[in-house]
């Protein structure tokens, strides 16, 4: 017999060689019916693979991540199951499931493929998976699968069997199809109940350019065609809600290919919009102690060399600016904290005077490649709301709290409520990957650690995603269509103080090191205006909106009370813009509807002689006459119900 632990922590017995399925089956049939995944001591493992040791099992539904990675990976296999038998010859490559669906990426040789042959291939697929296959691992020797793969003709496949190791090549079988995989499948293909093709791209094996260009098929599949209805029904919302399109409605940015790729322009409503987020924060910092700093865009090559940028960042970034001085090379900012060190650095510091808080809306700049770039979410420059924050070991503790609540404060303001915190650690397998000591790291993961469960946050762990230089608690916000982002991000740091040489003068009198929190609550401006245009559909917050009040003037002999109104208004710092066009008042209304103006007010004979305004709202139509004053509290009053001040 052996002894499974739940997730409960429950214990149950049962006869050794039982399966993951036949512990479903022995909690609940509806359980069973619903098990499509399984992980054994935190390994994956299939529903119906032996347990001949004692240990802790995890059952996964769809409606889990490891659910959904196990479906799609074995939809992934039904994919190229049915395009090897529609176009005969082609030569599979590598399936992995994905954030949303999966892809396979596929040399189709002669054949072409076009987006009027997505609807067979979603035939033929659901035609196998109604044939309810089982999917099967087994182990294979080296040979055998380098055989097997070089009769095919295959040579992708053999210089991936090529890297591995006899005892770690398993191959699976379902009906007649039989992939290179290393496991974690759904019980049989009958669970795959709806497909959809979603689109087809070129990418070179193994993300190399020197290498072949193959066709990468993506799609996505459910256990329900109703599920799959409302995934499309999500992504036409989304598409109504993107914030390139929205960007360039709303008249917020634009991008020049004279510019350049990925370098985007602010037009004068996006700058006035980010300029109040600015704004917004900045006087949040202020109250919270934070100093405003100014650093340049660039910085000489030894800077990154010191703090280790150039190192992890060099060969993917712009290149060195060369000077007419022999050997003298700068570069682009990669990163504001370099910059922020050498300012710490300007003078001596005692303990008495930290923590140094050191904030900057800093622009800085990285190389990414053209295939990455999109919209405003990924780009070659863009600015951080970033600040660093030089303090004892002692203070560490209570100022990442503050950070904490700062964030919070930030999120509560434009409307993102649900969020989860995720305590990004190093990958112990890969060291390589960071700089810095053990004792260094296991501190600032413990610190973060700390604070997320004192502060009372909903947090996960993700080994693997820290920075290069130290552990960051990143905030993963869900927008309003379900979505999840990454926006801000707390790190802390041992290292960058030891490679700068920072220190302070204790109470002993002996020299000791800072320690830096690094800390941008927004991320970067561009990729969180572009979330937020996403998650409010253009319909921001009234306090941040480009305008706020639209008048329209139903005639021109009206066009002067317009303008007191107007005066009236802008005296109270409420922004408005008067609609003077020869246009009849529905169309005026119409285009103000669509420019997502909050609040429109008509003004004509009647409204001129009563000294009062006729109000609508964007979304919901008339909302009554009102008096100047009346309406200047009305708005008033709903700013201060989303703005609310930051207490420290």
């Amino acid at each position: 017999m052996i002894n499974i632990t739940l997730p409960d922590g429950s214990v149950r017995e049962y006869e050794k060689n039982s399966t993951p399925m036949d512990v479903a089956m022995s909690i609940s049939h509806g359980l069973a019916r619903n098990v499509i995944s399984a992980s054994f001591n935190g390994k994956t493992v299939e529903t119906k693979t032996p347990l001949t040791t004692d240990g802790n099992l995890t059952l996964y539904t769809f409606e889990q991540p490891e659910g959904k990675k196990a479906f799609w990976h074995s939809s992934a296999h039904v994919l190229a199951q049915a395009i090897q038998q529609l176009y005969p010859g082609v030569k599979l490559t590598i399936g992995p499931a994905i954030e949303n669906g999966f892809y396979y990426d596929i040399d189709f040789g002669e054949h072409k493929v076009s987006e009027t042959d997505f609807p067979k291939i979603e035939q033929r697929f659901l035609e196998l998976a109604r044939g309810k296959h089982e999917f099967t691992l087994r182990e294979v020797s080296k040979a055998d699968a380098l055989a097997k793969y070089k009769e095919e003709g295959n040579p992708f496949k053999v210089e991936l069997i090529e890297n591995l190791n006899d005892g770690e090549i398993t191959f699976c079988d379902h009906d007649d199809f039989t992939d290179l995989c290393r496991g974690g499948h759904i019980p049989n293909t009958g669970i795959l109940k709806a497909v959809k093709v979603m689109s087809a791209a070129g990418a070179y094996w193994r993300g190399d350019e020197k290498n072949p260009q193959l066709t990468r098929i993506y799609g996505i599949s459910f256990p329900k065609a109703k599920m799959l209805t409302e995934y499309l029904e999500l992504l036409e919302l989304a598409k109504q809600r993107d914030h390139r399109k929205l960007g360039k409605e709303l008249e917020l940015f634009t991008f020049s290919q004279k510019v350049g790729q990925g370098l985007p322009l602010w037009l004068p409503k996006g700058a006035a919009l980010r300029s109040r987020l600015e704004d917004f924060l900045k006087k949040a910092q202020k109250k919270a102690g934070y100093e405003m700093v100014m650093t340049p865009h660039i910085g000489q090559k030894e800077l990154y060399v010191t703090s280790g940028h150039y190192e992890k960042y060099g060969e993917d970034s712009f290149q060195p600016i060369k000077t007419p001085k022999m050997d003298e090379e700068f570069l682009l900012k990669p990163m504001n904290c370099p910059h922020h060190c050498e300012v710490y650095n300007y003078k001596p510091w005692s303990y008495k005077e930290l923590p140094k808080r050191y904030a900057e809306f800093g622009t800085v700049y990285r190389y990414e490649q053209s295939g990455e770039l999109h919209g405003m979410t990924r780009v070659r420059c863009f600015t951080q709301d970033d600040a660093h924050i030089f303090c004892t070991p002692d203070q560490l503790d209570q100022e990442f709290k503050d950070v904490i609540d700062l964030v919070l404060y930030v999120f509560g303001s434009l409307g993102f409520e649900d969020f989860t915190a995720q305590v990004s650690l190093r990958d112990p397998e890969n060291p390589s990957k960071y700089i810095g000591s053990d004792e260094n790291w296991n501190k600032a993961e413990n610190a973060i650690i700390n604070a997320a469960k004192e502060k009372g946050l909903n947090y996960v762990i993700e080994t693997g995603e820290a920075a290069f230089y130290g552990p960051k608690l990143d905030f993963m916000v869900k927008d309003a269509l379900g979505r999840s982002w990454q926006l801000g991000t707390i790190q802390v740091d041992y290292n960058l103080p030891e490679r700068f040489d920072l220190t302070y003068k204790g109470s002993d009198n002996a020299e000791h090191r800072p320690v830096m929190i690094h800390r941008a609550p927004f991320g970067s401006m561009e990729r969180f205006i572009a979330v937020l245009l996403e998650h409010t559909g253009g319909n921001f917050p009234l306090w941040l909106m480009p305008e706020q009040v639209i008048i329209l003037p139903i005639s021109e002999k009206y066009q002067k009370y317009a303008e007191k109104v107007s005066g009236l208004l802008e005296n109270s710092e409420i922004r408005t813009l008067i609609d003077d066009r020869s246009e009849k008042t529905g169309r005026k209304i119409r285009d103000a509807e669509v420019s997502k103006v909050p609040y429109m007010i008509i003004v004509g004979e009647k409204e001129e002689g009563e000294e009062s305004v006729s109000v609508r709202k964007h979304g919901e139509g008339d909302l009554g006459t009102f008096s100047i004053n009346d309406f200047i509290k009305h708005i008033s009053d709903e700013v201060a119900k989303t703005l609310v001040t930051f207490n420290k």
